[in-house]
């Protein structure tokens, strides 16, 4: 029930316009179009409230309140309690009691009669173990180990108790796993050189700020929560600065919108650190006391870097650079937010590397308000309970093995002694999300078996084998923390699962009774146990001090969320980094170590061919998130397929109007798509939003290449994709 603390929650006039505009839904969302029970509509009926919490890739990690009658969700909205979400869900979320109640919810174990033929039949969940189990064992029988066996799961569901797939293959001996992220290495990469982690103040506190620059991010469409914190920030004075290629809807709100040359934001930076060594506006005390490196760095900068260079490199004119620079470097606390989209890019940590100088530099660091702010991880120091069961006894071999996540497809099929000959694929779409799909097609077809758990019938699904119907947050229990803000967030068993789905740790644990029924000792997961119990065990002392909550259940029974102490909100506030000197490091070691210059340097942009002359960017889409959202109804009737924007300029010259579909094309593949004429696009540049649409077997990374970023390997174990230095030509169809 909802605890007494909750405030009652009061519905503004015109909240829902007011919400477009800002990038959040509605207040809140009523399952309507027949998905409201008649029941409900009964004076007796019984009304509940639940904590819920949105596990997905997202920066805002929305604590929810759930309201139930008759045992089904007919209201949603945002935890009043958790100051950051402020009782408000974004337009996805809202969605979701129409995620709970699709029709295209898959809702039985299937077994598919020929991979891709879509001759699916319904079969048991023990029919479905013991497919499982009896391939996982012969595997093991015939290699002499489950190195055949490969995961490839990511970020789909970050409800903690999900780790229980990776604890699941860890449990049945040494696995393949797709390994890294298509989000942020390169990124993560550089500020692990330069402070030793990537740590990010509370995003709150750009209330605090005098300067804000948001750099590659558009927070209106992926963090409407933050952006709100924004708009309060300039009410009060603060200046905004967005620098983008693509005019976006959060620039559209700046109070000065810088228009950049794509993969060239490291040298903008570069420019703004020579106006401010030669103006003498840097803190000399701090980078003497706080950082080392930095004589070397600015030897490097007086001899290789001009604003005359900066502004012909990026096309950003010379005085609006030392303006910039100027104004960044004389406010205090100045903030800047990079974006994960700038850093994708074959120079993007290096650019990242730029940036953080900027801020060192101005001693922008370490301020409440400050800060070069990019992800963070402090709130995620749970145990991983699910995670820690080792492989059985007697084993052979030593270690997991891994191939890149971005470049899953080929080294799938390169991988050998032993092949990979099964896959196990879990919160993820990598037929739709990965770049070269048809690569990761072919090393899906020299599989014995393929394993999806997925909540819909999307691509990965259509080429699997078996298919396990897997629940909503709503139909589970469990625990929800952000790599952004600073609250963690319950999330409570709202209804009981529809059909026959199950969570992930239920799956787990009913394979390994399978897998020990068929062979004593094959799999070391536990076979049964209670989910609450489960996620009781992921607290411990580090983070009930942290959180100041001693249980997830005293969590829930107060309010349903609560932030981290205030000591982890400003991030490097003790100025105590974490790199091997304990300072800031303009001159790293460590990124030598891994291949890079030791010092934060300009890396010449990947650029166009002669054939394919066009750079052609895959941002994130208003209305989903990765695969997720924008095949349901609601966000499908706004738009309901892809289509590819372009500069009426560049249009004109391949002879293309509003609406004419146009073959978009490279090395890698093509697209025929829909044109959408705009200029918030530069002239020189097509865009195509990633996503997965109800009804469209193709996707825009049909013709993104594998190439891969700079950095990623230090920190995420694997580099990044440079999904952005994309190059394709064009033409009418």
């Amino acid at each position: 029930m909802l605890a007494d603390n909750v405030s009652r929650r009061t519905f503004l006039k015109g909240s829902a316009a007011l919400s477009t505009l800002l990038g959040l839904g509605a207040i809140g969302s009523k399952a309507t179009n027949g998905l409201v029970p008649t029941a409900a509509a009964k004076s007796n009926s019984q009304k509940q409230q639940f904590f819920n919490a949105c596990p997905r890739n997202c920066y805002d990690t929305c604590s929810i309140v759930t309201t139930v009658e008759d045992g089904r969700i007919t209201f949603v909205t945002g935890n009043e309690n958790n100051h950051y979400t402020k009782g408000r869900l974004c337009v996805k979320g809202n969605t979701y009691p129409r995620i709970v109640y699709s029709p295209d919810r898959i809702k039985y174990p299937m077994r598919q009669k020929g991979r891709g033929s879509g001759n699916w039949e319904r079969i048991s969940w023990d029919e479905a173990y013991t497919i499982i189990a009896k391939k996982m064992l012969d595997i093991k029988k015939e290699y002499g180990n489950t190195l055949p066996i490969c995961l490839n799961k990511y970020s789909g569901n970050f409800n903690i108790l999900n780790y229980a797939t990776e604890g699941m293959l860890s449990s049945i001996g040494f696995t393949t796993r797709a390994q890294g992220t298509p989000c942020d290495p390169a990124g993560s990469d550089a500020q692990a050189f330069d402070m030793g982690t990537a740590y990010n103040n509370d995003p709150e506190q750009f209330m605090d700020a005098e300067y804000i620059i948001l750099w590659g991010a558009n927070p209106a469409w992926t963090s409407a929560h933050s952006m709100y914190f924004i708009e309060q920030a300039k009410e009060k004075g603060t200046k905004l600065v967005v620098i983008d290629p693509l005019i976006t809807q959060t620039a559209s709100k700046a109070d000065e919108y810088i228009q950049i040359k794509p993969s060239t934001d490291g040298a903008l930076a570069l420019g703004m650190i020579r106006y401010i060594m030669d103006q003498h506006l840097y803190d000399e005390e701090w980078v003497n006391n706080h950082a080392i490196g930095f004589h070397e760095f600015v030897s490097y900068v007086k001899k290789n870097i001009t604003v005359e260079w900066a502004a012909e490199k990026t096309g950003v004119p010379k005085p609006v650079i030392e303006r910039i620079a100027r104004e960044y470097a004389t406010s205090k606390p100045a903030n800047i937010w990079i974006g994960f989209g700038m850093q994708r890019h074959t120079n993007g940590g290096s650019m990242v590397r730029a940036i953080d100088a900027l801020a060192a530099l101005t001693s922008n660091i370490g301020k409440k308000g400050g800060g070069v702010n990019y992800i963070g991880g402090e709130t995620w120091g749970f145990n991983y309970h699910t995670m820690s069961f080792g492989a059985p006894e007697g084993t052979e071999g030593e270690a997991d093995r891994y191939v890149n996540m971005n470049n899953f497809g080929a080294q799938v099929l390169d991988a050998q002694d032993p092949p990979i000959k099964m896959m196990w694929i879990a919160c993820r779409n990598p037929i739709a999300q990965d770049p070269e799909p048809n690569v990761v097609k072919k090393a899906f077809d020299q599989m014995d078996l393929i394993v999806t758990a997925d909540l819909y019938m999307n691509q990965t699904v259509e080429y699997s084998d078996i298919v396990l119907p897997v629940t909503t947050p709503f139909e589970t229990v469990g625990i929800n923390v952000s790599y952004w803000h600073y609250w963690m967030n319950a999330n409570e068993q709202a209804i009981k699962p529809l059909y026959e789905t199950k969570s992930d740790l239920e799956i787990a644990m009913g394979l390994s009774k399978k897998l020990n029924e068929l062979e004593a000792g094959s799999c070391t997961f536990p076979v049964s146990g209670n989910l609450v119990e489960w996620v009781e065990k992921e607290f411990n002392d580090d983070i009930r001090k942290l959180f100041g909550v001693k249980s997830w259940d005293e969590l829930r029974k107060n309010g349903g969320t609560v932030k981290a102490s205030e000591k982890v909100t400003v991030a490097w506030e003790d100025l105590k980094f974490r790199t091997p000197s304990g300072k800031y490091e303009f001159f790293s070691k460590k990124a030598v170590e891994y291949g890079h210059h030791p010092l934060p340097v300009f890396i010449e942009e990947y650029k166009a061919n002669n054939e394919y002359p066009i750079r052609c960017i895959s941002p994130h889409w208003k209305l989903g998130i990765h695969s997720q959202f924008q095949h349901i109804d609601w966000l499908g009737a706004i738009q309901d397929h892809p289509f590819v924007e372009m500069h009426p300029d560049l249009a004109k010259k391949y002879s293309i109007r509003e609406n004419d579909m146009v073959n978009v094309r490279n090395e890698a593949g093509y697209l025929t798509l829909p044109a959408k004429l705009t200029k918030t696009v530069p002239v020189d540049t097509v865009v195509m939003y990633e996503g997965w649409w109800k009804d469209v077997h193709y996707t825009e990374n049909f013709n993104v290449k594998a190439l891969p970023s700079d950095m990623g390997d230090y920190s995420k174990g694997q580099r990044g994709i440079a999904f952005h230095d994309n190059f394709v030509k064009i033409e009418k169809a």
